[in-house]
């Protein structure tokens, strides 16, 4: 197998240092190309299937795609001669020693943010071939996160301003790496991989703003908690000493009235806004205003999620996105953090 070895793709989810063990543990021979794109399958030497479809059960199961089966020996020919062209160029075979490294590299970005300025520093273990790069935007397979939630920043006794400047929040709650939970309320219920929607309280009229969004790790204790230093920064920790950190950030540029109201969100869709009162139909409380009062985060029901995303996502073409300057020029936590 031909892939690529980027770690920013690893860090990312568009490639998995876990399937390549696994295939490895199988026997397969495997190198990498840098930028490398192309989705051919050959199968002995009379058959190969060239498409758009990456190896991923999306790709194959749900997902728009267009591709086609060849026998014909004038097809499948040259199709084993690209091959067999770029395998010579691709270097040596990947060794399992190798993930190892890989997976604490790309764990440690994680960790820190995975911004923009940091994400040139990642290698690529990948052969130059001379293939041109590509650019990467926020991960391709947020559409699939199997969880979501809104994320509250600010209290109703100090809703902002709809004239605030996102940045501003930004660079106030730490957002661009982590969000903060409350002493004694450890966000123990977010996985890996959830999308966080980032929402501020704002003032006339009162709703919740969603501004930007980011992709979770795992609360882990002690390394996601408050230290003296992030204390002395913002002291308001002190009483939001819990994180859960994240990564691939982004947030509308502009103020907070460029943001997706979260009242529009439960006006559409009602109980089917988030996770419990969907859930609660018939039997509890499906009143999504209630579902979210003296709570840190919800959890969005899967039509919730797809809305936000819709929304958020026609915010950022007609606003924009904060530069990658200034997200470079924000706090960041230490990679070994």
């Amino acid at each position: 197998m031909i892939t690529r070895f980027c770690l920013t793709d690893f860090a990312s989810r568009v490639s998995d240092i876990s399937a390549l063990r696994t295939l490895l543990e199988g026997g397969a021979q495997i190198r990498g190309v840098r930028n490398l794109h192309a989705k051919l399958y050959l199968f002995g030497r009379n058959r190969a299937i060239l498409t758009s479809a990456n190896l991923t059960e999306t790709g194959l199961s749900t997902n728009h795609e267009l591709g086609f089966v060849a026998e014909d020996a004038s097809v499948v020919d040259p199709c084993h001669q690209y091959f067999d062209n770029l395998w010579g160029r691709a270097g040596q075979d990947l060794r399992t020693e190798k993930l190892a490294d890989w997976e604490q590299e790309v764990s440690k970005f994680l960790a820190a943010g995975a911004h923009q300025g940091r994400a040139r520093k990642l290698g690529d273990e990948g052969v130059d071939v001379g293939i041109p790069a590509r650019s990467d935007v926020f991960p391709s397979w947020v559409g699939d996160a199997e969880y979501a939630f809104v994320k509250f920043f600010g209290e109703s006794s100090n809703r902002a301003a709809r004239s605030m400047q996102i940045v501003d929040e930004v660079r106030r709650s730490g957002a661009q790496w982590a969000c903060a939970y409350p002493k004694g309320k450890r966000p123990r219920g977010v996985p890996d991989a959830s999308i966080i929607f980032m929402g501020r309280l704002v003032k006339e009229p009162n709703d919740v703003l969603i501004f930007g969004r980011a992709v979770a790790i795992h609360h882990e204790p002690g390394r996601d908690d408050a230290t003296a230093a992030d204390i002395r920064d913002r002291p308001w920790k002190v009483r939001w000493p819990h994180y859960v950190r994240v990564h691939h950030a982004e947030f509308i540029a502009g103020n907070m009235a460029n943001g997706v109201s979260l009242n529009e969100l439960m006006d559409s869709l009602d109980a089917n806004s988030f996770a419990s009162t969907q859930r609660n139909a018939g039997t509890g409380n499906t009143d999504p205003r209630r579902a979210y009062m003296q709570q840190p985060a919800v959890k969005l029901s899967r039509q919730g999620a797809a809305w936000l995303s819709e929304q958020l996502e026609r915010a950022y073409d007609k606003y924009g996105r904060l530069a990658p300057a200034i997200m470079d020029g924000l706090d960041w936590p230490s990679p070994t953090s």
